[in-house]
């Protein structure tokens, strides 16, 4: 990093017992200073001068200590949600460390958000490119079971095969579909405010199956009504595929909870839903990525979500980072 190399940095025990040697230090000599000066030239005139020396030197001791400590925490803290607000986008790093051990952890902190930008991009091309490699070879089995279909020397076995193969092809296309939309989930910035009422009206126009019972509707949300919609709409469509025919959404100080009257989520399933392309709907064409998609959008905004077991219903609790 520029200026930093051969760069002395004093140690923090240094700086903090510095600081705590020199504020004691300056309370004893005060005292000394004051029982001599004292008879010379009056004491309230010893006291006021000592006051005004003792100050100047208090604010060199605070001076040292915000540009030692604070002020390096500070920078260290705006690089490090500015890599989280544009993770594509190339931030500039602290330019003052402090101390060694600010150092040490400054350049810790910048080589992880590297790596885990490099590791990001990697996920990203490889996704990218495993997606567009298997389009065409899907497109050639849709275009082929087409074609065989409308043969007529296919006996009916002929015939049930060739359902199933348009079928297992199809399945391929909705699951590299959902592939694309983790990937957007994770890529696309919604930050902002919002809260149920700013989306209820969509939520119940768009699940007229579900009787949707909200609380806290005028409670902020530290996500932007788009990204929160999307989470919405997934939950509540598998509240509706699982049987649920009533949903409660309930706001709460950073906490969004929502509950079904579904049959449940198995101890067994409990663990793995947030995985990607489990499902247990998979003969009704589930792709296991709607609640992966739901996952990896909240985790890129700093919230997270877990499933809680309970006797009837699932629930599940979002729990949103500070705005």
């Amino acid at each position: 990093m520029p200026g930093q190399v051969g760069k002395w940095r004093p140690s923090l025990w240094l700086v903090l017992g510095g600081a705590l040697a020199g504020t004691l230090a300056l309370s004893f000599l005060g005292l000394v200073a004051l029982r001599f000066l004292g008879p010379e030239i009056g004491f309230r005139n010893a006291a006021t001068l000592l006051a005004l020396i003792i100050a100047g030197l208090t604010a060199v001791l605070w001076w040292l200590l915000l540009r030692l400590l604070l002020r390096p925490i500070t920078a260290l803290a705006g690089y490090a949600a500015s890599v989280r607000a544009t993770p594509d986008e190339p931030a500039a790093p602290p330019a003052h460390f402090g101390t060694r051990e600010l150092s040490r952890m400054g350049v810790s902190v910048i080589d992880m958000a590297a790596t885990l930008q490099d590791r990001e991009a990697t996920i990203r091309s490889y996704n990218d490119h495993v997606t567009h490699e298997l389009k065409t070879p899907v497109t050639a089995i849709t275009a082929a079971t087409e074609l065989l279909e409308d043969s007529e020397d296919l006996s009916a076995e002929d015939r049930r095969l060739v359902t199933q193969i348009r079928s297992a092809g199809a399945q391929i296309e909705g699951q590299l579909e959902a592939l694309r939309h983790v990937m957007r989930a994770r890529e696309a910035s919604y930050r902002g405010t919002c809260t149920l009422a700013d989306l209820a009206d969509d939520l119940r126009r768009d699940h007229r199956r579900l009787t949707l019972t909200i609380a806290g509707e005028t409670t902020p949300l530290p996500l932007a009504c788009k990204g929160l919609g999307i989470v919405l709409q997934h939950l509540l469509a598998n509240a509706r595929e699982m049987g649920a025919d009533a949903v409660t959404l309930a706001a709460r100080d950073g906490t969004l909870t929502v509950t079904d009257n579904g049959p449940g989520i198995s101890s067994g399933n409990l663990p793995h839903i947030f995985e990607p392309f489990y499902t247990t709907r998979r003969d009704a064409g589930g792709t296991g990525m709607g609640l992966a998609i739901v996952s990896s959008l909240l985790a890129a905004h700093g919230a997270r979500i877990e499933a809680l077991s309970q006797a009837a219903g699932a629930r599940f609790v979002i729990r949103f980072a500070a705005a």
